[in-house]
């Protein structure tokens, strides 16, 4: 037994000599840090044209190679074109709601179906209002309010039920008496509510129409050559034989002007038409709808003193010539703060004023 057990011994202690030699072996085959790294093999013909270094560590040009380069010469010197991009955005037609995932762009964007390039120029009128007018009004109609005042709290404009049935409960408040809707609240002037022109509506009832459609299209000639729009045909509702008029009969014609052209339109009217009205007392001081709107009448005796129609009087023949209505839109609340923009722009009042 005892001869058995020495090989085995033996063999024991051959293998427990051997293995600290194997360690250090591989232990000193690999490569760390400091070990020095293996010859950068070559590149193939793929990589060769890669930047071995950042393109931050380069160096800067030559000053020759600067002075050398002409973009203008280099354009010029190309024969074709360089491709254009393959995507072009196009705005879609209709809007179709908020929550639509193709959105159209904002009419300030030039790639809006609805962009309007300009302004170009500022009207005459426009430049009074912003260095004159705008600050006389808000002097003129300025309150004063100190520092810490409680405001007066208002009465409710609706009535409310009485609540004597119990189906009154949980009801919205009643109507306003005489009308569907309230009237505005006239808002105190300050340098946000400074009230200045929205727009002009140019209306024109044709009765001579119902009998010759001639008069009609005379009319939209005169209304499109002042006010640069094209009008808008309006047909009768329902017949009326005392007037002569059968339904879906074309009767009457609107031009709206917006913008700097609703400006311009106010101060041809101020500055070259009114003053030659022979007689004209000037627009009526009760005139207004209670929400910041004026008009006045020119008649047909008055309307070829637009500069428009001297100019080519023999286009419209004068039996065929209609007056209008101009209605003038502005951004206030009340005819007060209405009737002061006008009259501060030079259209004349007459009569008792009506607030």
């Amino acid at each position: 037994m005892a001869l058995k057990e020495v090989p085995s011994t033996f063999s024991r202690l051959v293998l427990r000599g051997a293995r600290p030699s194997v360690q250090i072996l591989s232990h000193n085959g690999r490569r760390a840090a400091s070990n020095a790294a293996t010859p950068v093999q070559e590149q193939s013909e793929d990589f060769q044209d890669l930047e071995s270094q950042s393109s931050f560590l380069t160096g800067k040009p030559s000053p020759r190679e600067v002075k050398s380069y002409d973009p203008i010469k280099r354009a010029e010197s190309r024969r074709t074109q360089l491709p254009r991009s393959r995507y072009q955005y196009r705005p879609p037609r209709y809007f179709r709601g908020p929550l639509h995932p193709h959105q159209p762009p904002p009419t300030s964007d030039p790639a809006s179906r609805l962009f309007v390039p300009g302004p170009f120029s500022t009207p005459r009128l426009v430049e009074t209002y912003q260095s004159t007018v705008a600050a006389d009004i808000m002097t003129l109609a300025y309150s004063h309010t100190p520092p810490g005042t409680v405001k007066e709290p208002r009465a409710d404009r609706l009535r409310s039920w009485d609540d004597s049935s119990p189906y009154m409960k949980n009801r919205p408040k009643r109507g306003p008496r005489g009308s569907d809707n309230l009237r505005l609240l006239e808002k105190e002037i300050n340098w946000r509510t400074i009230p200045k022109i929205k727009e002009v509506t140019v209306h024109c009832m044709v009765k001579e129409a119902a009998g010759s459609s001639g008069h009609l299209h005379v009319a939209g000639m005169m209304l499109q050559a002042i006010t640069g729009v094209r009008p808008e045909v309006h047909r009768v509702k329902q017949t009326v034989q005392n007037f002569g008029i059968r339904a879906d009969m074309p009767i009457s014609l609107t031009s709206t002007i917006k913008g700097d052209a609703a400006w311009e339109f106010v101060d041809k009217c101020v500055n070259l038409v009114l003053p030659k009205i022979k007689d004209w007392p000037g627009v009526n001081g009760s005139s207004g709808d209670n929400s910041g709107n004026i008009a006045w009448g020119i008649d047909k005796n008055s309307a070829n003193l637009f500069p428009e129609v001297e100019v080519n009087y023999d286009m419209y023949p004068p039996a065929y010539i209609p007056g209008f209505h101009v209605i003038c839109k502005t951004t206030a609340t009340s005819d007060r703060h209405a009737r002061l923009l006008l009259k501060a722009l030079g259209v004349p009042f007459h009569g008792k004023y009506v607030n």
